[in-house]
């Protein structure tokens, strides 16, 4: 058996209406409701009607001295103002978002770049935007692709070109590859290093789905390097990579910004540099295209270009 026809069903209550009910349902009196939400007695009487109406249940009972709540109304009364603190809270979560650098901002970082970018970012959000939330994630790049075009990221900081459709990238700066060796190597330390060198050496890389693996892969093609020379790989980082090579396993490709970090403690290490031009990445911030915080997130990318001026890179860009 079907529901009850109900004529009244379809109707919509208004914003207006549900507020003069609340306060009426508050204040338990027409005049002091009115004055509370500057709206006048008759006004606010017609719009508890038409909520009944709306509705189709009595709210209230009237008499000629006072204002009850029937027992439809008292529980409807706190559904009401249930709606109002939501809506109350959409409207300033909508002021805030309009406010840029305020609320949550879910970065993704590739590892060969977060141990090295990350505080100079950190400090810079921290300084000038101290009303932002971030949030890191580091992954490798095709995971953070996946998260950004899923929205679970809202930016991302990595190596580019990337070459994905929908993903806009904002040039941050180059950086110039270094050829890290053992002590005692014929290449250590020199700053003439020809890029035919890579030919034949034992070039110790990262796993695969890491982006500096294929770029320094890229590098040693351009350099000659055949397919059969030898590669080992072992390492699921830097840190590894650079301690392989202090063991005498081979040599390893860093990027500039990583030297000092990986190689500072340990004397056994020394980097070598190439002769210009020398093989280098380029970092940068990537968003999705036409992204509703598109203008907030250039300017993120402009102060982040003023602030790794420090750093060893070529900082790139309109504003650089």
């Amino acid at each position: 058996m079907g529901s009850p026809y109900n004529p009244y069903r379809g109707k919509q209550p208004s914003f207006s209406q549900l507020r003069a009910f609340a306060a009426v349902a508050e204040h338990l009196h027409f005049r002091d409701a009115a004055a509370a939400i500057g709206m006048s007695q008759p006004a606010l009487s017609g719009a508890v009607s038409a909520l009944e109406e709306a509705l189709g249940v009595q709210l209230l009972e009237r008499t000629t001295r006072k204002v009850l709540l029937s027992p439809a109304g008292e529980r409807l009364a706190v559904r009401a103002k249930a709606v109002l603190d939501a809506v109350s809270e959409l409207m300033e979560e909508a002021e805030a978002a309009q406010a840029p650098f305020t609320g949550v901002l879910r970065l993704g970082v590739i590892p060969t770049v977060a141990p090295y970018l990350l505080p100079t970012v950190l400090r810079l959000v921290h300084e000038r935007y101290p009303e932002l939330d971030l949030q890191v994630h580091e992954e490798q790049t095709s995971s953070l692709l996946e998260g950004l075009a899923a929205g679970r990221l809202d930016l991302l900081l990595l190596a580019v070109p990337l070459g994905v459709p929908g993903v806009t990238e904002l040039p941050l700066f180059d950086e110039d590859f270094v050829l890290v060796t053992p002590q005692g190597h014929p290449l250590a330390g020199r700053d003439d290093i020809p890029r035919e060198a890579l030919k034949e050496l034992n070039l110790l890389l990262l796993d695969e789905g890491h982006c500096l693996r294929d770029q320094a892969l890229d590098i040693c093609r351009e350099a000659g390097r055949t397919e059969g020379a030898p590669v080992t790989t072992t390492a699921a980082g830097l840190s590894t990579l650079v301690q392989l090579v202090a063991g005498g396993l081979g040599v390893t490709l860093l990027p500039r910004t990583a030297v000092k970090v990986e190689t500072a403690r340990n004397t056994a290490l020394f980097t070598g540099r190439f002769t210009d031009p020398a093989p280098s990445r380029r970092v940068a911030l990537a968003m999705r295209t036409g992204a509703a915080r598109h203008e907030e997130f250039e300017e993120l990318a402009r102060s982040l270009r003023g602030a790794m001026k420090r750093l060893p890179v070529r900082v790139v860009g309109a504003d650089a």
